[in-house]
């Protein structure tokens, strides 16, 4: 994905100019850790404006460091850095990297604190650029505000992985509230209050929103949810501080004592993040909140006051100790609420979504653009099914002891995967280094092939064979199942190498042998891999690359014609760019396809009438939104949806021409 670079004038000098920087002329950063702010911010609603002085404390961790490189949010102005003596420090800007770097006269003594202060100002509308593309993280508005820390609204180093404590000050015009992490205080300052936050363990303190008018507190498992919903989201407040506390009370069984049980949850806008965890905070946007209680988006982001707050990764390679024990959550809240069943079907969705991402170990996913699907894929998805396959190889029990002992063996600090790696090779009892280097350091997955043969035997029958796949270094243990005239037969085979040979005893007449039965290890099959052809092929559509979705979808065909999904996706592209001949003829392959998910039946006829309406053929139009109907499917409003237009026809909607 690229990003649209901005490139501004010099600022007017003061005492200190800052100037762009090419980036290409910069020299390798030094390495520092930021161990504490201390933040004094005045947000001005009216205005929109945010005015800051942030003394930052950091320590050298190079020899010879004469320079500190911060990202800071292009649209905040810096009128100077200064020393803890008050003496300036030059800084240059650098705003295609959103960095601000400070030159030392001397160099800093290497393990010795320094402070430096920053003063900056600007306007935070939500429209300017942000550094995540595409994703607004901060906005400042007459009746609300927040201000999150991928917004870079304070000088950040050493972003998601470099943990740090804050001391916050926030001054709002009266009628206003500030809702931060830490103990806070308030006090009245002339027409305005100051608000103060203290959090003196090392995590990420870095977000706050500005509120107006009474939460919502509600009551459940225990738990106190205090929230700030907005408009039409306001009714929902109640019925999602039942469901926060119920998630909450769920996971502190699993995971030990979460460093904040009691949470604000605090609505955005359209535009910012579904969702996004600060410690004992959750921001929801409004898409995010639903018209009912988004349970796999809470128990995402509850997860995550443990697994990013709680403990944090130890650099960006290591992001899926966050993103993925985030996403499996989804799977085991899914599991709690509507048992095997529902785990098994979202665990395949997300498997396929890992997939759509081979070529990248997990362990370098520091390649992939921040809050880019890839890194999504990679990270969240794919770690989640591997965190499954080692619960797998682990067993429950001793999964689950592992991910309580490494939340409270690595409380308030950051990890590795070879600290999460050790600590479940110890709760285990065994060497789980194959794994990792299967599954975190390597990438690709294998496509399993069975051959075997039945034998009869004094005692019964006998299955021999062996198991086949591409990837030479591969290790896993992998479940057998032999349906017989009998009781089925289960075997666990250590899967080593491109071919591993197995022999099974069983009393009665074996009928069908079946590789990994459960699907839980993550591999190719003709199934999966034309549900990840066509997944890959909606990310290109949401992004309006037509050419490429097709291509995608034309992948899934290539390995199965009746894909009444790839075909439902194509006529989908085609309807969008006005071709409707070629998108009816899609539809009419979707229905007579493999009707895979069956919701291609209903949707196919809706759409045909669609088109029928267009080209005015209304008799054709009402037969093909009756058929809709007569499939007696709602899915996503089918059955309103046909209603609506055998009432009326269907009206194709005209771009309006710039």
């Amino acid at each position: 994905m690229l990003l649209n670079l901005r490139h501004c004038a010099a600022a007017s000098a003061v005492t200190l100019l800052l100037f762009l920087v090419p980036a290409q002329a910069q020299e390798r950063r030094n390495r520092i850790d930021v161990d504490a702010y201390a933040i004094d911010a005045e947000v001005s609603p009216n205005t929109q404006t945010l005015t800051a002085k942030v003394t930052v404390r950091f320590v050298p961790l190079d020899d010879n460091t004469t320079s500190a490189s911060f990202e800071l949010n292009n649209a905040l102005s810096v009128s100077r850095v200064v020393d803890d003596k008050g003496k300036q420090i030059p800084a240059s800007r650098n705003q295609q990297d959103f960095t601000v770097r400070l030159n030392f006269e001397s160099s800093l003594p290497k393990g010795q604190p320094v402070t430096v202060t920053f003063y900056y100002d600007g306007r935070l509308s939500g429209q300017e650029e942000s550094p995540v593309y595409g994703i607004k993280f901060a906005a400042i508005h007459p009746d609300f505000a927040y201000l999150m820390y991928p917004a870079r609204w304070l000088p950040v180093s050493g972003y998601t992985t470099d943990r740090f404590a804050a001391n916050m000050r926030v001054t709002v015009p009266a009628g206003y509230t500030v809702v931060a992490s830490g103990i806070d205080s308030r006090q009245a300052v002339g027409d305005k209050n100051a608000f103060e936050f203290k959090f003196e363990r090392p995590s990420f303190p870095a977000s706050f929103a500005v509120v107006k008018g009474d939460p919502v507190k509600a009551q459940s498992e225990g738990v106190t949810t205090t929230l700030y919903f907005r408009g039409p989201e306001a009714d929902m407040a109640q019925a999602y501080g039942q469901e926060t506390g119920k998630v909450m009370s769920h996971f502190t069984g699993m995971f030990g004592l979460p460093p904040y049980a009691n949470l604000t949850v605090v609505e955005t806008e359209a535009g910012a993040p579904n969702g996004f965890a600060a410690p004992g905070l959750i921001f929801l946007s409004p898409r995010g909140i639903g018209r009912e209680p988004n349970g796999r988006l809470l128990s995402n982001e509850v997860t995550r006051q443990w697994f990013e707050q709680l403990v944090s990764p130890a650099s960006r390679n290591h992001l899926w100790l966050t993103n993925g024990l985030a996403s499996y959550s989804e799977l085991l809240w899914s599991e709690h609420l509507n048992g095997p069943g529902a785990f098994q079907s979202q665990l395949r969705d997300t498997m396929v979504e890992g997939l759509t991402i081979d070529n990248v170990p997990i362990v370098q996913a520091a390649r992939l653009e921040d809050y880019s699907p890839e890194l999504w894929a990679l990270t969240g998805s794919k770690g989640a099914a591997v965190l499954n396959m080692l619960r797998y190889v682990m067993g429950d029990d001793k999964f689950f002891q592992a991910l309580k002992t490494y939340a409270q063996q690595f409380a308030w600090k950051s990890a590795s995967t070879d600290d999460f790696r050790k600590v479940a090779e110890t709760v285990a009892g065994q060497d789980l280094g194959y794994f990792f280097i299967q599954w975190i350091e390597s990438s690709g997955a294998p496509e399993f092939k069975l051959e075997y043969t039945i034998f009869r035997t004094q005692k019964g029958f006998r299955v021999m064979g062996k198991i086949a796949q591409d990837l030479d270094t591969f290790r896993m243990p992998v479940n057998l199942k032999i349906e017989t005239e009998g009781n089925p037969e289960e075997k666990r085979v250590e899967v080593v190498g491109t071919s591993s040979e197995f022999s099974v005893d069983t009393f009665g007449k074996p009928k069908t042998v079946t590789i990994d039965p459960d699907g839980r290890v993550l591999r190719f099959s003709n199934q999966v891999r034309v549900a990840v052809a066509i997944r890959r092929g909606e990310e290109f559509a949401e992004l309006s690359e037509f050419g490429e979705a097709l291509q995608e979808y034309q992948k899934a065909l290539t390995t199965n014609r009746t894909s009444s999904l790839a075909h439902y996706r194509i006529a989908e592209v085609y309807f969008l760019q006005n071709n409707y001949q070629s998108a009816a003829n899609e539809f009419r392959e979707a229905l007579s396809g493999d009707l895979d998910p069956k919701w291609t039946e209903v949707w196919s006829h809706i759409n045909l009438g669609k088109i029928f309406d267009i080209t005015g053929q209304r008799e054709r139009a009402v037969n093909e939104y009756n058929l809709g109907v007569r499939t007696k499917d709602n899915t996503q409003g089918a059955q309103e949806e046909a209603g609506k237009y055998l009432k009326k026809p269907y009206e194709r909607q005209r771009r309006t021409e710039p």
